[in-house]
């Protein structure tokens, strides 16, 4: 069984027992979280929210908080000796799926 949920404004396809990195989310190491915004279940049988499945949940634990690698940001326009570098680093929480739960499945 699989479930596309939604958080920080992307949508991800999960399944019990992957891993995901996701936009930071507030929380410490081993904290249990709950995504209610579940667009889609998937599996034997096909659930498609509108926007939501009603009743589904997908429970996660937060395995690492982190930074991920540095990216450089370079402006330049051409002959006019304007030049600016700068570099980004963006925060990111790494989760563990532990659950999907359809209860009150509905199609």
């Amino acid at each position: 069984m699989y479930a596309v949920i939604k958080t920080g404004g992307k949508q991800y396809r999960v399944s019990e027992g992957g891993r995901l990195r996701v936009e930071k989310l507030p929380g410490e190491i081993g904290d249990k979280l709950e995504f209610a915004e579940v667009l889609m279940l998937g599996g034997d049988k096909l659930a498609v929210g509108k926007p939501f499945v009603s009743g589904a949940k997908v429970t996660a634990e937060i395995v690492a908080q982190g930074r991920d690698k540095k990216i450089i940001v370079f402006k330049i326009r051409r002959r006019k000796r304007y030049r600016r570098r700068g570099g980004h680093r963006q925060p990111f929480t790494e989760l563990k799926i532990t659950g999907i739960d359809a209860a009150k499945r509905s199609s």
